[in-house]
């Protein structure tokens, strides 16, 4: 009597070879079966979305990037790592929960939701992130890096609750939860060769993904695109549209008690076109109250580009600053009409000081028309639709 046996093993090409005694047949292994069990169409391994790739017009010149590359298989498990509410402790919040596609990667709510509580600060657009001098991020600059920021929210009790303290479970316990994943093994695999995942790993394709939101279809770009520098006069802008970019452009004159006499109103002076990022210089902007409690916060300096802060119809994506008190350009803009000095904002930008009285621009209602006018034209629409930037899951 022959002695039967059968014996199982995977051979480099994926298959699963059952010897039987005289025959042999080979059975197929998809090494994607989670990945495609899970995301279906939305996430296709053989055809993966052009993130690495995409156009960038030649006139932005500021990118962030560093030494982490964006690519289509970092970005794509950034993607899926960004929609998962797994990296919550109760399964519950994501970093899309407060990084809406719908309103360009911000919160509508003033104070986002996280697993314990509101935020303290307003949830920040991620649109043109990667087009900055700027390397630091958050409103205080508090991570030194976007891929140190990537995982901040994830270890804070208040957002999504791996921080190891207050009874929480640590971000050791993430990475431990998310290896037992059967998507996370086959994505872990296919990006780096190993189904380890590490913090690092994470930090990275969160990043990558992050910058991989660009917006470059505005009107404003198709106007700089044929225009020899910012300073000319767009020729598809309104009188308008031209005479608020002017207004943004071109820096205030000023008396000596602080009021504007001449001149524009030298936002650009912070917010540097084409790009339209924060100066990475620019101190505190005047607002120093903290959200939904009392106290003084004067060490935000920093800001989301100003592309894409109102929607294509010109509502806006969400409201403004860190405290999200402000809900419209013109609010902003009257802000920025009267700087009150306060004794307590030792960090008070200077060109918003420039006499020791704080500014008085002095707009009248046609330039806060006309600079509104202007703002719009950097919103494009893509960014709102563009399926490789929405929730796969």
């Amino acid at each position: 009597m022959k002695l039967r046996y059968l014996l199982f093993a995977v051979s480099t090409a994926g298959l699963i070879s059952c010897n039987n005694d005289e025959s042999q047949e080979y059975v197929p292994v998809d090494p994607y079966a989670n990945i495609k069990a899970t995301f279906g169409n939305a996430i296709d391994p053989d055809n993966l979305a052009n993130y690495e790739a995409q156009a960038i017009p030649a006139y932005i010149t500021r990118d962030n990037t560093a030494g982490n590359p964006v690519t289509d298989k970092g970005a794509m498990l950034g993607r899926v790592l960004f929609y998962d509410k797994n990296l919550s402790a109760n399964n519950t919040v994501s970093c899309a929960s407060c990084h809406n596609q719908a309103n360009a990667f911000s919160d509508a709510k003033i104070a986002s939701e996280g697993i314990n509580g509101t935020t303290e600060r307003h949830a920040m657009r991620l649109v043109n992130e990667r087009f900055g001098t700027e390397q630091k991020f958050f409103w205080d600059e508090r991570a030194a890096t976007l891929e140190l920021q990537t995982t901040m929210p994830v270890k804070n009790h208040g957002e999504m609750g791996f921080s190891g303290e207050n009874g929480d479970a640590s971000f050791s316990n993430l990475l431990d939860k998310l290896s037992e994943i059967g998507y996370y093994k086959e994505l872990f695999s296919f990006v780096y060769g190993s189904e380890e995942i590490t913090e690092a790993k994470i930090q990275s394709c969160l990043a990558q993904f992050i910058r991989s939101i660009q917006s470059f279809d505005s009107k404003y770009d198709a106007g700089r695109a044929a225009a020899p520098n910012d300073g000319a006069p767009f020729a598809n802008f309104t009188q308008q549209e031209n005479a608020g970019k002017q207004l943004f452009m071109a820096p205030p004159v000023f008396d000596a008690s602080g009021n504007r006499t001449a001149g524009g109103l030298g936002c650009a002076g912070c917010h540097k076109a084409p790009e339209f990022d924060i100066d990475p210089n620019s101190l505190n902007n005047g607002v120093i109250t903290k959200l939904g409690v009392a106290g003084f916060d004067i060490l935000n300096t920093r800001s989301p580009s100003l592309r894409n802060a109102l929607k294509p119809d010109g509502s806006s994506n969400g409201t403004f600053m860190h405290t999200g008190e402000f809900n419209s350009i013109e609010a902003v803009l009257g802000h920025y009409n009267v700087i009150n000095v306060s004794a307590v904002n030792t960090n008070l930008d200077p060109r918003l000081n420039p006499t020791g009285n704080g500014v008085h621009l002095n707009l009248t209602q046609a330039e806060i028309n006309s600079v509104t006018a202007f703002i719009k034209t950097l919103s494009g629409s893509n960014v709102y639709t563009d399926v490789k930037w929405s929730d796969p899951f």
